[in-house]
């Protein structure tokens, strides 16, 4: 598989680096998860049909946009995917899907201009989160993300270093691919002995509490989308065990009645496998399929 094009494609105040996908005349926008990078749709990308073309930027403070500036937030970034698929689309609708934190984005850029996107397919995320009364949001971030945060205030020796910690991640490890490979190793940055992630721990964190607290956006966002929408979700979560990302009475609550969202569950999937392994294939068949 040929490897993607790097482009620097202007936002506000800036530009995002964009990893192009494929040659073709149909165009895709795909958002990530809160401390990933465009390269998780690596596998997505090669089971499309060849008429496709995947754009997956990195968003603010992540892989080649880290310097990008901020304000960070899920508002700014559902912008920054709005105004690329204003450009990339030229006049034309373009499919769009999200994964994790990136299906929040996703749904936010589908509410600001409908028009602008002919399909939405969330992928183990974009649902409300429950969050309790009180709660400390950066005690629960922590608790949620664990290694993902982890790792942001670690440096190492080699790359080769780097890529070990992300093999002994329970969800990750057991299978391990190359597209996984691809994924860390893009990610990495820093001098030699003290490489570490590309990710900005201060975006991660803007972003998580506006994951906690923007329930009634999402809420809102979820009935009665404006382009044809699918969830597909993974039985295991971010440490590859139950539960999962989204629970299943999360999932019939905000899914499968009238003028919601359809939901699919992945067997088998863990909330990364689900993007980086075999089930990728799954997930572009409904993607194209979505728009029929």
């Amino acid at each position: 598989m040929n490897e993607p094009d790097e482009l620097d494609l202007p936002v506000e105040g800036g530009a995002l680096r964009v990893l192009r996908f494929g040659r073709g005349p149909r165009i895709a926008l795909a958002a990530h998860g809160i401390t990933g990078s465009g390269m998780s749709f690596r596998a997505m990308a090669r089971q499309l049909p060849d008429e496709w073309s995947l754009f997956a930027p990195d968003l603010r403070g992540r892989g080649g946009s880290a310097d990008t500036p901020g304000p960070y937030g899920l508002d700014r970034h559902a912008q920054d995917l709005c105004h690329l698929a204003q450009e990339l689309g030229d006049g034309r609708p373009v499919a769009l899907t999200g994964h994790s934190m990136g299906a929040y984005v996703a749904l936010l850029a589908a509410v600001r201009r409908a028009a602008l996107f002919d399909r939405l397919l969330l992928v183990d995320g974009g649902l409300p989160l429950p969050v309790p009364p009180g709660a400390d949001l950066d005690a629960l971030l922590g608790t949620t993300l664990g290694p993902a945060l982890a790792r942001l205030g670690r440096t190492f020796e080699t790359d080769a270093a780097y890529v070990d910690f992300f093999r002994a991640h329970p969800a990750l490890g057991p299978h391990w691919n190359a597209d996984i490979e691809a994924y860390v190793r893009y990610d990495v940055t820093g001098p030699r002995g003290a490489r570490r992630s590309k990710v900005r721990e201060e975006a991660v964190r803007r972003d998580g509490r506006d994951l906690l607290t923007s329930a009634d956006l999402f809420a809102a966002g979820l009935t009665g989308p404006a382009v044809p929408a699918l969830l597909l979700h993974a039985p295991l979560g971010l440490l590859g065990q139950e539960p999962p990302m989204l629970p299943k009475s999360l999932v019939e609550r905000w899914t499968g009645g009238p003028g919601s969202p359809a939901a699919e569950p992945v067997g088998g999937t863990n909330h990364y496998t689900i993007l980086l392994g075999t089930a990728a294939a799954t997930v572009a068949e409904r993607f194209v399929a979505l728009g029929a």
